[in-house]
């Protein structure tokens, strides 16, 4: 199956490089894309720099997709690949505490994965994951805090042999005046409904991860789907 998927970069990039870019981002090492060309847009700019959504197809069929939204996985499944790859503010005893034992019980092997799909972990979404590992939201409030701006999904090319299936087709500009703009009120209208409607509204019931940790959840636990 041919799925397109664009790419948002100062730049334009005909040909994505296998073993280039930052380890340290969201999924680790990878060509980091997603299905919505606006959104690509919004990733392309700078507060004064004009970019470019460069537009790619990709041959799936055979690749192994690993998909964090799918039934198979739950928020910890993602919140435990973005905390072995991504700088966590680590203030207290619970938070390092929180961070050990997601990774122990909730990290999976990806690194058989062609292709990873999920969250994006921009500013917003970024401190909602701070907030729960810091005990301050509930599970309940992270996973409906993940869907606040709209933000949609990242689709991360990991494997050479995704690299090599992907076909670059053309790009579009994105002007700064126009983009810049959007990618900023995405990210504070996800802040805004956070703290109008999550942040603060504790529901009988929550689980915070103090009892995840106390009652020693693990991936099969009911409570955790």
């Amino acid at each position: 199956m041919i799925q397109r998927i664009y790419h948002g970069s100062k730049d334009i990039i005909k040909k994505p490089k296998f073993g280039y870019g930052k380890a340290y981002n969201d999924y680790g090492l990878g060509f980091y894309c997603t299905d919505s060309i606006d959104v690509a847009k919004e990733w392309g700019v700078a507060p004064d720099r004009n970019g470019y959504a460069n537009i790619y197809d990709i041959e799936t069929e055979g690749l192994s997709v690993l998909d964090l939204n799918g039934e198979d996985y739950f928020i910890l499944h993602w919140l435990a690949v973005l905390l072995k790859n991504r700088e966590f503010d680590i203030p207290s005893g619970l938070a390092y505490d929180a961070r050990e034992y997601i990774l122990e019980n909730f990290l999976i092997d990806y690194s058989k994965a062609d292709i990873m799909i999920g969250y994006r972990a921009d500013d917003s979404y970024f401190s909602f994951a701070q907030d729960f590992i810091n005990g301050t939201i509930s599970y309940r409030q992270l996973n409906n805090a993940m869907h606040l701006g709209k933000l949609g999904q990242q689709i991360v090319l990991k494997s050479k042999t995704a690299f090599d299936r992907i076909q670059y087709v053309g790009n579009e500009i994105a002007l700064y005046s126009e983009w810049y703009a959007k990618k900023e009120y995405r990210d504070k209208a996800a802040r805004r409904e956070y703290f109008d409607t999550e942040r603060n509204r504790r529901q009988r019931g929550d689980l915070y991860i103090t009892t995840i940790m106390d009652e020693e959840m693990k991936p099969n636990d009911p409570r955790l789907r």
